[in-house]
Parts: structure tokens; sequence; C-alpha cells
């Protein structure tokens, strides 16, 4: 795991360094200043018989601030180095998973919801983050000024220094028994932070339906839910954790009071120890608890980081089940498509077939019709042409290749698909429409929404093909919506072009434009049309009728009218539906 989360240093390897010898420096010369304080009360303030010298004070006391000055020089630059390598390291942590997760297929985001990746991206990287820049600086300097001071302090005098091998196992075992009881809930707290970003991503998105079924109630008890879960299990992780500060007083300030009565006693009863050296040691005892605390507050925070930092590895070790080939083709010839024994799941090895037994031979430059009931597969059947989901038996030609023959880049451009559910991203109409193609101008644009039936109601609007479109596209309406998304795909100029139910939400006339506009204006591409009204295909070279993930029928409007009892059915029923 830290293998895998090192790799996200990279170009802040340098400053990763460097903080780490600032802060020896600090920790070198803080160790040097209560030596010099010493040898300035017992040589320069009680020297010469208690008289005083003054040339040694001098000398002492100017090497006492430059050593002050160089300790605090150090101090800056390790929180100024240590800054840069942890908000570096973040960043690009940040960047690794974003890129993992555009590798992914579809059955590579299905085991991570978008609310837990969204999580990882913010939450736990900030933890990660904080973590590495404690590690930085604080787990280097804790350790060694807790040995160079007890190297000070055993030079100093060996007997008193024994108090300290009392105070650190007992701490020691207080922090082992701490992380015990405390990372569990951690693990378990940050999940539910998934589902706490779950429910309130839902309800966000889904305010206008909460709002028409009056479910405000349901929607506050289930955050109330998790909320209080999340409150429950950090309450109990902050009790388990608070016992660190009682446990780390007791351990100074019992440390503090045993070296003050045995050095009292070394004073005045022996005479083995001068003021000089018991005010040293007392502030080498001080260094050492404070620098025993702080590695407490080191393993805390470790414990807490620990679960962001697997959680964040889950997603850099995931990999794309769909890869391209070696010597991959990166052209497809034209928009045939065929299927050849096709079976899928969506769970390897379950055994249950989302599709079963499809073989299908769609010629280049078809029409192609796609009915069936709810449940059916058809969104399951088309998504595996540009390989968004791998067959699990048979295969998928495009081209006359096996999809799984070529490039994915280059498949997918020749392949365009307006999915079920609609997404226009927050920007202008042409930041949208580019999505199509990067370098369209201004007349291919207009052309394309033309096709799309999307011109009209663009033309409308006061800012025109500048207009902003707001998040998810909440400012235009479904109908709209579909058009521009359509607009979008035959901007790619695409070898097939693959509609899942995209016009559901326009009425029938602009339905036939958009299916006349296609008949015209791109006879050489492959449309492969999914939609629950039969007038919307009627008109397709071929219909495919898919019921329970098999091919039912498969044939022209005519033919099925004839030899479908399904096709037929529906169409009766629609017809007797458009009537009434």
């Amino acid at each position: 795991m830290i293998k895998k989360l090192a790799k996200s240093i990279r170009e802040f390897r340098t400053v990763s360094v460097l903080t780490p010898v600032f802060m020896v420096g600090e920790v070198v010369m803080e160790v040097i200043i209560p030596l010099l304080m010493a040898m300035l009360v017992d040589n320069g303030i009680n020297g010469n018989n208690g008289e005083g010298d003054m040339p040694y004070i001098l000398v002492i006391g100017g090497i006492l601030v430059v050593c002050c000055l160089l300790s605090l020089a150090a101090g800056f630059a390790g929180a100024k180095t240590g800054a840069k390598a942890a908000m570096g390291f973040a960043r690009n942590l940040r960047k690794d998973m974003f890129y993992k997760i555009q590798e992914y297929s579809f059955s590579n985001i299905d085991k991570f919801s978008t609310a837990s990746l969204v999580t990882r991206l913010t939450t736990d990287v900030t933890r990660v983050q904080d973590a590495y820049q404690m590690i930085l600086r604080i787990a280097v300097r804790a350790p060694i000024m807790l040995i160079f001071s007890l190297i000070m302090a055993f030079a100093i005098n060996a007997q008193l220094s024994t108090v300290f091998l009392f105070a650190i196992p007992i701490l020691a075992v207080g922090l082992i028994l701490i992380m015990k009881f405390a990372h569990p809930v951690f693990e378990r707290v940050f999940k539910r932070y998934d589902d706490l970003n779950n429910v309130v991503q839902e309800n966000v998105s889904g305010m206008r339906v909460v709002k028409a079924f009056v479910r405000e109630d349901h929607e506050i008890s289930k955050f109330t839910k998790i909320s209080g879960e999340i409150y429950n299990d950090f309450s109990f992780a902050e009790k388990v954790l608070a016992f660190n500060n009682p446990l780390m007083q007791f351990c100074a300030y019992g440390g503090l009071i045993a070296i003050s009565w045995i050095g009292a006693n070394l004073i005045v009863v022996d005479g083995t120890l001068t003021t000089g050296e018991l005010m040293s040691m007392t502030t080498y005892a001080m260094q050492i608890l404070m620098n025993m605390m702080m590695l407490s507050m080191i393993f805390v925070m470790i414990t807490m980081s620990r679960a962001s930092a697997e959680r964040i590895c889950e997603v850099l070790d995931e990999h794309s089940d769909i890869t391209s080939a070696e010597n991959a083709a990166d052209e497809v010839k034209d928009g045939s498509v065929e299927f050849r024994n096709v079976k899928f799941e969506y769970k390897k090895g379950s055994g249950n077939y989302a599709l079963s037994d499809i073989n299908i031979s769609i010629r280049s430059g078809e029409t192609i019709g796609v009915i069936g009931g709810t449940g059916s597969s058809k969104s399951t059947l088309v998504q595996l042409i540009p390989r968004l989901y791998d067959v699990s038996e048979g295969s998928v030609l495009v081209g006359g290749k096996d999809v799984r023959e070529y490039d994915i880049e280059a498949l997918r451009d020749a392949v365009a698909m307006v999915l079920q559910k609609n997404t226009l991203f927050s920007g202008t109409i042409k930041d949208n429409l580019q999505w199509g193609s990067q370098n369209a101008t201004d007349e291919e644009m207009i052309e394309a929404c033309r096709l799309a039936q999307a011109d009209s109601f663009i033309q409308d609007f006061p800012e025109k093909y500048d207009t902003y479109i707001e998040q998810d596209g909440s400012n235009v309406s479904g109908g709209q919506k579909q058009r521009l998304c359509i607009a979008r795909a035959l901007l790619k100029k695409p070898k097939i072009l693959i509609l899942d139910d995209s016009t559901s939400a326009v009425d029938t006339a602009t339905d036939a434009l958009i299916r006349k506009a296609f008949r015209e204006k791109i006879p050489d591409t492959t449309k492969i049309i999914i939609a629950q009204r039969i007038t919307s295909v009627m008109d397709a070279d071929k219909i495919l009728v898919l019921d329970g993930g098999r091919v039912m029928d498969f044939g022209s409007h005519s033919e099925l009218m004839e030899k479908s009892d399904i096709y037929r059915e529906v169409y009766e029923s629609q017809q007797k539906g458009g009537e009434e």
C-alpha cells in the first residue's frame, strides 16, 4: 500500500527529502540550546566564584542566539517544503485516481457507487495528505528529538534519566491499545460517509421528485439515520482517542515531578548535580515528553488515515477488464454489426444471463429498430457494440472484425451513442456540442442541430449557441436535452449511431422529422434505435423484438405483423391507445 501511494510523490520527491533534513537541523539546534544554557548558568553566571564571567556569557550568549535563529530558519523551511510536498502529493494522488477511473469499464464502475468515488477523491485524499505532511515533519522530528534528548539527558545524569525508562513503556502500551480499538471504527465510519454522500446526492439531484411526492420527511429521516450512525461511531472513536491526552499528561507531569524531586536531592544532598544541569534536564524532560505526545498524535493520525489509504488503494488497484489488444486495429471499415452466439451476464460466473443466444446480422447503413418490454436487455445489447461491456460468450463484430480486436478509442470514435439517461454538462451549448467533435465549426454544429431538430429552439434563446447550460441541463426541457444529445452524437460523424430510447420526451411530429433527417442526410450511417413507440421504428429496415434477453423476432414491420405475436400485440395496443 505504501509503495503504491508513494508513486504519486513524483516531482515532489526533492521537497519530500528536504523536509526531514530541515527537521533534523531544527532538532540538532534545539538539543544544543539546553546544553548551552547550562554552560551559561554554571560557567558564566555562577563563574568566578559566583561573581560571573561576562566575556564567557557574551560568547555563549552569542552562540545561543545563533542556534535559536538557525532553529527558527530550519523550522520555517521545513514547514514550507513539507506543505508543498503534502499538497503536491495530494494533487498527484487525486489525478492518479481520476485518471484510473477514466479507464474503468462499466463493470468496474458498477463496483463503486458515485458517492463512494467522490468521498475517496476528496475526504480520503485529504486525510492521507494530512498524514503525509505529519510523517514528513513530526514523524521525523519527534523520534529524533526523543533519541537525541535522551542521549543528552543520560550524558548529564544517568541516574536522573531512568525516570524516562518508566514513562515511555506506559505510554507505548496505552497507544497500542488505543489504536487497536479506534482503527476498526474509522474503517466503518468512512464507509458510512459513502452512504451519507449517496443520500445527499440523490436528494439534491432528485429534489423536484422529492417535492412533487411530498417526501421531504422521508428523505430527512434517511439523512438523520445515517448522520446519527456516523455521529455514534465518531463519538465512540473520540472517546477511545480521548484516553491519549490524560495518558500523556500523566506521563509528562509525573516525569517532571520525579525529575524535580530527585534532581533537588542530587543538588542539595549529594552535590552531584548543578543548577544549570537540573535546568537542562528539565528542558530535556519537556522535549522528551512533548515529543512522546507528538508521537502519540502521529499514531492517532495514522490510525485515521490508514482506513482512507486502504480505500484509495482499492481504486488504484482496480484494473479495467476491457483493454485494447496488442497490435489492435485503429480503423473501423464500415458500420456493419454482427452478433454471433452472444451471451452476457453482469456478474461473471453467476449463470444469470441478461442476454442469451443472440444471433443478428446488420448491414452497414441499415436502420434497425429495437423494441421489447422493460427488463428485456435492450440497452445491454447495444452497449456491447462499443465495448462498454464485453460479451461473456460468443462475439460481436463491427466492420467485419471482433470488437476485441480494435483499439478501444478507435472503436468508440466510430460509434456514437445517445444513452437512455441524457447528460449535459455545465457550460454553453457550444461546449456541450463540442464533446462530439472538439474542432467542429459553427456551421457543422448548426447542421447537426438541424438534423436533430434542435436548431429551432436554440435560435429562440437570447444568446443562441452561447446559452449557458446548467449542470445536468436543468434549465432546458427533457425533449430539448434529448435533441442536444442527439446533435452532439451526430457531430462525431459516426459509422454507427445508437439511440437508446432517446426521443421519448419529444412529440411524435418532431420524432418523425428526426427520422426523416436521418434517412436523407446520413444514409451510410448504421442507425440502431431503441424505442417504446412502434411509430418510432416501424419504418426501419428491420425491427428486433427482444423478450427476456432473447431474440423473439427480427424483420420488417410488415413481416413482424404477420409472424410476431408480441410485435402485433404491442402495435395494436398502441394503435388502440392512440385512437382513444
